[in-house]
């Protein structure tokens, strides 16, 4: 087993629901009082590493930090920086590690957050990893939905669109699913459905989900619901991405069938999933719910440099002779210095950097 000394937030079921509920409600408090915290991270620096491109997640954390006091350092192009020049992920994460309090990474790869983890010398904060998981997206839809519908319990969740490649629906699906009474309605085309260790993950929680193809079907019985676009950058072949970059399109004929009290969220960017006459809907809450990511960011940033080294369990699992990860976008293909290690789940191995499943 594997520990880290610090409060590292690379998968949120590494803490249990208490503390992101904590999270929450510092958030909503920031949110309607800002100027309380306006120095609460004073004389603290903050380093965002993103090796690959983003707008809100990267530009809310840097201005959360701002709006907090603290000061700013790191890139937002692997190409300006010693990367460029061969250098590998620990390398990295630990020199700027030591120039910074809490460091928060994007990277393309899976597990490359917790991979960071194992060596850095200041907390880490998962800002995405592949298509593996994005905790503090979920903080904020959670926000979004504390504030907008009063409660995180007894809510039928949509989740519509690439299911297979959307990192947020499978952190969503990680957290929500410990909370009384959700049910997710998986709309999707075969091709880009949830992973099956998602599915498997819902029933072991004993959590309610049914698959659905027909957006048009399932929006009537939704409480929110959550689109998202199909991920180009996520393609190996440009021929399949064309092929099902249309295939779902939510427009206003079909919000017609949505209940009154629905409410539409979507991580963005969009590309054509929504259609820009939805925007005037008052259910259409996507670009509130990205302004709720500075306030959700502020209270994760918050959260970790007040108790930065209540340490997490980073790997657990066992190493096995001669056994190492077949996912291509596994960290562990790039950075072959890590110790590979697996958790044995019934007649299957899981990866505990991406989460990949093999037969034993």
């Amino acid at each position: 087993m594997l520990r880290s000394e610090f409060t590292n937030v690379i998968d949120l079921t590494d803490y249990g629901t208490d503390w992101w509920l904590d999270v929450v409600k510092l958030a909503s408090d920031i949110y309607d009082a800002p100027e309380k915290y306006s120095s609460a991270a004073a004389g603290k620096v903050m380093a965002t590493l993103f090796y690959e491109p983003s707008t809100r997640t990267q530009m809310s954390f840097q201005a959360a930090m701002l709006k907090l006091g603290g000061a700013l350092i790191g890139f937002d192009n692997p190409a300006t920086s010693s990367v460029a020049k061969g250098e590998n992920l620990k390398d990295t994460t630990k020199i700027v590690s030591s120039y910074s309090d809490i460091l928060v990474m994007r990277h393309p790869e899976e597990g490359a957050a917790k991979a960071a983890a194992l060596t850095a010398d200041c907390p880490i904060i998962n800002a995405g990893d592949g298509s593996h998981l994005h905790p503090s997206q979920t903080l904020l839809d959670m926000l979004t939905l504390y504030r907008e519908k009063g409660r995180l319990t007894d809510l039928t969740i949509g989740l519509c669109g690439d299911l297979l490649n959307g990192r947020t629906v499978h952190s969503m699906c990680n957290a929500l699913c410990r909370f009384k009474g959700i049910r997710f309605v998986l709309i999707s085309t075969e091709e880009l459905g949830m992973p099956a260790y998602i599915k498997e993950m819902l029933d072991a929680a004993g959590c309610a989900y049914e698959e659905n193809p027909s957006l048009e079907d399932a929006i009537g019985g939704l409480d929110m619901l959550y689109m998202t676009r199909v991920q180009k950058e996520r393609f190996s072949s440009e021929a399949e991405y064309e092929r099902l970059k249309n295939a779902y399109t939510l427009d206003p004929a079909k919000m017609a069938k949505g209940r009154d009290d629905l409410i539409v969220l979507h991580p963005l960017p969009r590309v054509d999933e929504i259609s820009m006459d939805v925007d005037d809907d008052p259910r259409a809450l996507y670009f509130k719910q990205a302004k709720y990511g500075l306030y959700a960011r502020m209270a994760l940033i918050l959260t970790v440099l007040r108790d930065p080294k209540r340490g997490s369990e980073l790997l657990k699992g066992e190493k096995h002779e001669g056994v190492s990860c077949p996912n291509a976008k596994c960290i562990t293909r790039r950075e072959r210095y890590l110790p590979k290690t697996f958790i044995s789940r019934g007649g299957y191995l899981e990866c505990e950097y991406c989460s990949y499943r093999q037969k034993v």
